[in-house]
């Protein structure tokens, strides 16, 4: 498949070795005049949610996209789903493979079963007001971490590699992610979150099926049945139905 072209106005930044995307891009922010996407060879002090450390090779995949929304916080937040949707698309183009590739709440793409990345949203800004959002994305292009890491119950980390034997380089990926987004973006902010919405329910894992939800101490069993139009999570239990706003997922 062809490259699609860099979309229009947004800035890129590859870079050798940096702290991590994300910090590198809130230091960015103050003198940005558009998006921008931040690639790195290699993080030093990479994160990933709850400031767990993420630790990925030289090979792996590991960017930030930054953008200036406008929306309130909780609107935002959505763009997660965005960057979900078009990190699959471009995993899609380049691979091809497309029952493989599916999406697990709130924000990791899935191989084969396996979490082959994750994405994590930080806001930068001064009370309600969202001045920048990071989107930092790292994918397991050639290597994934050691299972005997995770956090017990977690699904298996996988790499692109080891699961179809493709070798895939973090520029190549870069340049489908990044015209993939911006059509994400796009459809975001001309008709809201619905589309985004309807498109991750028709690749999302489990959907229908039984799942574990932990928030903080609190932890719900119960079948998938949708995302609702908050993003929240909605969860058939014993109890009755629950929408969730922000939980960590179990299969």
């Amino acid at each position: 498949m062809s490259a699609e072209p860099w979309p229009e106005g947004v800035a890129r930044h590859v870079l050798d070795t940096v702290d991590s995307t994300n910090a590198f891009a809130a230091r960015l922010a103050p003198d940005l005049s558009g998006p921008a996407w931040i690639m790195a060879g290699l993080q030093t002090a990479g994160r990933g949610r709850r400031g767990r450390a993420w630790s990925s090779p030289r090979g792996n995949f590991s960017a930030t996209l930054i953008l200036r929304p406008t929306e309130r916080p909780e609107i935002v937040a959505l763009r997660s789903f965005a960057a979900a949707l078009a990190l699959r698309d471009a995993c899609v183009a380049l691979a091809g493979l497309p029952d493989s590739f599916t999406l697990k709440w709130p924000n990791d793409v899935l191989l084969n079963g396996g979490k082959l990345a994750g994405i994590l949203l930080e806001s930068l800004g001064q009370g309600a007001q969202v001045q920048h959002l990071a989107i930092g994305i790292g994918v397991n292009l050639i290597a994934a971490p050691d299972p005997a890491l995770v956090e017990p119950g977690a699904l298996r980390p996988v790499s692109l590699l080891e699961e179809t034997g493709l070798r895939i380089t973090p520029t190549a990926l870069l340049d489908a992610l990044a015209p993939a987004y911006a059509r994400w973006e796009q459809a975001f902010t001309t008709q809201g979150f619905a589309p985004l919405r309807s498109a991750w329910l028709a690749h999302a894992a489990r959907l229908g099926e039984p799942i574990r939800a932990r928030t903080g101490q609190t932890t719900r069993d119960g079948i998938f049945e949708t995302v609702d139009a908050t993003g929240a999570l909605v969860m058939m239990t014993a109890e009755g139905r629950v929408a969730i706003p922000a939980a960590e997922v179990f299969f």
